[in-house]
């Protein structure tokens, strides 16, 4: 299948960098982190995503939302990486309405998609527990409790989990894993906003004797692996167009530059050595845009080998967009590192999302593990 947009797709990435760039621009981050804003993310504009149908990209139109599919989830992706914009798209967008969409009964459905794909509501997935992404090595338990369950553990790195509506927690009950939709209010839920080195927002969250009936359970009791995994690869595939779009945008930033900046009487970007290295940045973004183009179409049609090109994607797309700002700040000279600059904040961004999901080490070891290493 080629690695391109259809025209339909191609419209949608129009229409989102014509929205957000307007709507949402780098300005956008900088006012949110500059007035300390409490929730650290604009609950209007997320309204705006769903009325411009862009929060309920991969929710079936029977709910409200738009009906597409991983590749329009990562176009959206790779515009919002290239504005920096603080969004629930990536909890409740991607992450929570996937898992809602495989595993939800029609009740969950029916209370939570509409409202996400409206952008009237944020749902949260609590996965992550140290310091590195590992979801195989959750801890919080779920305990058998009258006619439901009891939660203790501690959640990190929950997207957005301080504004959540809903929180989606992954716990381990007696033979496996189960994931179970949380009411963040309910007695026992203790939620700490963590801002970000990027500006934007996660949360601690942290579940004490937190009771809840059977019917929070989300597909079936010791079935939430399978619905983990699905969504998970959704979000590193998304994750990895953010890093694609961060890393170009970046890249489009530092050319403008190097066209205009003047050094010894001449334009920086006449110097070979800078024109070498920004040729050799230029086919890297390619070879990762391709990549994470093969990993969303994948996705969409379920190969059984989806997961290793996400894996692929997310660290091939990490180390490119790593690269591409550290070559922007190096080429900006010592204004680089300033914040007058937007490069040092897409430095940030990209950093951030590398770690979001998994960095490149642990995808190497993924891809290793799929081939028996």
């Amino acid at each position: 299948m080629p690695l391109i947009l259809t025209e339909e797709q191609t419209m949608l990435k129009e229409a989102a960098d014509g929205f957000l760039s307007e709507h949402a621009p780098i300005a956008h981050l900088r006012k949110l982190r500059d007035d300390r804003d409490p929730d650290g993310v604009s609950r209007d504009l997320w309204r705006a995503f769903g009325e411009m149908g862009f929060a309920g990209v991969i929710i079936p139109e029977a709910h409200g939302g738009s009906g597409l599919g991983a590749v329009e989830a990562g176009v959206l992706a790779e515009a919002l990486g290239r504005t920096l914009t603080p969004s629930p798209f990536m909890a409740s967008g991607v992450l929570s309405a996937r898992v809602l969409i495989d595993g939800g009964s029609a009740e969950q459905q029916a209370a939570w998609l509409p409202r996400i794909a409206a952008g009237e509501a944020m749902v949260s997935l609590a996965v992550d527990e140290g310091a590195k992404h590992a979801p195989s090595r959750i801890a919080t338990t779920a305990e058998r409790f009258g006619n439901g369950f009891r939660l203790n553990g501690a959640k990190g790195f929950v997207l957005d989990g301080h504004v959540a509506d809903a929180l989606i927690v992954a716990a381990r009950t007696e033979n496996g894993l189960t994931l179970f939709l949380v009411n963040p209010k309910t007695a026992g839920v203790e939620i700490e906003r963590t801002v970000m080195v990027d500006a934007h927002n996660a949360a601690r969250v942290t579940l004490t004797d937190v009771e809840v009936d059977a019917d929070a359970v989300i597909g079936t009791v010791e079935g939430g692996e399978g619905l983990l995994e699905g969504a998970l690869n959704l979000g590193r595939a998304c994750a990895a167009a953010s890093l694609t779009g961060a890393g170009d945008e970046a890249f489009q930033q530092t050319l403008a530059y190097l066209r205009t900046r003047k050094q010894f009487g001449r334009l920086i970007g006449e110097f070979q050595a800078l024109q070498h290295r920004a040729a050799h940045l230029f086919t890297e973004i390619e070879i990762a845009r391709a990549a994470v183009m093969g990993a969303l179409q994948a996705l969409d049609a379920g190969r059984e080998d989806a997961g290793l090109s996400v894996s692929v994607a997310k660290a091939k797309a990490g180390r490119v967009a790593e690269l591409a700002v550290q070559e922007a700040v190096q080429m900006h000279g010592g204004v680089g590192m300033t914040d007058e600059y937007d490069v040092g904040l897409f430095m940030k961004r990209v950093r951030v999302l590398n770690e979001l999901l998994g960095d490149a080490g642990f995808h190497a070891e993924r891809m290793a593990r799929s081939q028996g290493f």
